[in-house]
């Protein structure tokens, strides 16, 4: 039922959507660049924030998403923001699990994708399907399942020419690409061991209110439900694991082990999901990265990322190297502002305006997928390959897509959580 379902639902967007089909590319000039938005939520706003400020001919003209209160709160924060290129009207805002299908039989051009991770891989293939550039927010998918699919999508983009842009931004910051430059050039040596760092405090959690059904309460505080986030060790430090995979030229881990699990936050509020990982992740070549990311309340935090070489260190987060080579990052030098989160956006239109297309597809899937065998790694307490994960028959997805009861799996627990 679940596979049917799926189908019928990836199946009814991409014969809907490919009556809209534009062309691949714009090119340089005056043709305004129409963006459409599906997930309203903080994120979706501020990336289409960026968006807006990235092209000086670009209007927002539709709006998705399953909740009317989320669209029309992004609404109002970006029309105040940009009063010349907002122009969604009420017939292009559009409620509920198929909205985003109707948002693309409208016309646009780019479409944001910043709805809970869960729906990243459906959503992109009705996006690609119907001939529409993307900026696709980390991660991809929150299973093996999810992350094939993603891959062959970005496949099929590119044969049609279309830009697909990923949330993972700093691959777009400049100060990363220099630090990452000088790894690549031997300023530590060779690459030992690694150390990506995510340890934070609690993050936002929603009372659940009278007369939401399951469906309801889960997707207000996605954050803490598997199937929507994939833990936070996905949904968040796959920023951290997918710098570490750029110091390794993209190279990723063949196998890892973990300790994780639940102890503060143990509420019911927080759903099922853990508050705290620890990975280490082994490559071919005998290097290690230790992973570590948490969120719990009163404990320090920590989000620096480390590389350390047989000559010397990256810190990144002090875009410095020291040992062999003593090396700090200068923004003055370069004289650009490096705003990472508006620099992805830039390329995106860039791109489309040369037509010349950027296809992030392979690292952003590749990364997110590592986060995920880091989790099944946390979830099992067993050592887990990398095509153990990649090749993993785990499908988060819900049966149905409608409000209604949904049970909450139980909390994994290692050594009873088995490995699908």
């Amino acid at each position: 039922m679940k596979e049917n379902n799926r189908r019928q639902f990836l199946t009814t967007a991409a014969s809907t959507a490919v009556l809209s089909q534009l062309p691949a590319v714009h090119a340089a000039g005056s043709d305004t660049l129409k963006i459409g938005l599906i997930g309203c939520g903080g994120r979706g706003a501020g990336a289409t924030d960026n968006a807006l400020k990235a092209d000086p001919n670009v209007k927002l003209v539709a709006m998705a998403d399953t909740f009317s209160d989320r669209l029309e709160g992004s609404a109002d924060r970006l029309k105040k923001l940009h009063p010349d290129k907002f122009a969604v009207n009420d017939e292009q805002r559009f409620v509920g699990f198929d909205a985003y299908r109707q948002l693309l039989a409208c016309d646009v051009d780019v479409v944001i994708l910043a709805t809970p991770p869960h729906f990243r891989p459906e959503h992109l293939a009705a996006v690609v399907a119907a001939g529409k550039h993307a900026f696709v927010e980390k991660p991809v998918a929150v299973d093996a399942v999810g992350a094939r699919q993603v891959l062959e999508t970005c496949r099929e983009a590119k044969t049609k020419g279309l830009s697909i842009v990923s949330g993972l931004m700093l691959r777009y910051s400049l100060a990363m690409k220099e630090t990452i430059q000088q790894i690549h050039d031997g300023a530590i040596g060779k690459i030992i061991t690694m150390q990506a760092n995510y340890n934070i405090n609690g993050l936002w959690n929603h009372e659940r209110q009278p007369g939401w059904s399951d469906m309801e309460y889960q997707m207000r505080n996605w954050y803490y439900y598997t199937w929507l986030s994939g833990d936070h060790i996905v949904e968040q430090h796959v920023h951290g694991l997918d710098l570490m995979a750029w110091a390794m030229k993209d190279q990723y881990p063949i196998k890892c082990f973990a300790l994780a699990g639940r102890q503060a936050r143990t509420e019911p509020r927080f759903g099922h999901i853990y508050d705290h990982f620890a990975v280490c992740y082994e490559y071919a070549g005998g290097e290690r990265c230790f992973s570590f990311c948490r969120q719990q309340n009163g404990t320090d935090q920590d989000t620096a990322p480390l590389v350390f070489g047989a000559e010397g260190t990256a810190d990144f987060r002090r875009k410095t190297m020291t040992g062999g080579k003593v090396w700090r990052y200068s923004q003055a030098r370069n004289g650009e502002k490096d705003i990472p989160y508006q620099r992805e956006h830039d390329a995106l239109f860039r791109s489309i305006r040369e037509g010349e297309p950027i296809n992030n597809g392979d690292y952003m899937v590749k990364s997110t997928m590592m986060a995920i065998m880091g989790r099944l790694a946390g979830y099992t307490g067993k050592t887990v390959t990398w095509e153990q994960a990649w090749n993993s028959k785990e499908d988060l997805r819900p049966a149905k897509y409608e409000f209604g009861d949904l049970p909450i799996p139980p909390v994994a627990i290692p050594g009873e959580t088995k490995l699908i």
